[in-house]
C-alpha cells in the first residue's frame, strides 16, 4: 500500500470503525464497485437517451439548433433579469 493509504487505513482503525486492514481494503473496493456501478449505468441511460435522439433525427423529429439555443439564451437573460 501507499504510504498515504497506509496512513488512512491506520487511522481508521485507530478510530475503531475498521478492524483489520482487510476491511478497510474490502470497504474501499465496495465503494469502488458502487461508483463504477453507478458510472455505467448512467452511460447506459445516456447511450439510450443517444439511441432515441438519433432515431428521432433520422425521421425527421428534430428543432433548429439556432431557434433552440436563442430560446434558452432569451430565457435566461429573463430569469437574470428577474433576479436583478
Amino acid at each position: 500500500m501507499a504510504p498515504c493509504s497506509t496512513s488512512l487505513s491506520l487511522k481508521l482503525l485507530k478510530t475503531g470503525t475498521y478492524q483489520s486492514q482487510g476491511e478497510v481494503v474490502r470497504e474501499g473496493l465496495r465503494l469502488l464497485k458502487e461508483r463504477e456501478d453507478s458510472k455505467n449505468l448512467h452511460l447506459a441511460e445516456l447511450r439510450k437517451e443517444i439511441a432515441i435522439g438519433s432515431e428521432q433525427a433520422d425521421r425527421g423529429e428534430f428543432v433548429d439548433g439556432e431557434s433552440t439555443f436563442s430560446e434558452i439564451r432569451r430565457r435566461s437573460a429573463k430569469r437574470k433579469r428577474a433576479k436583478g
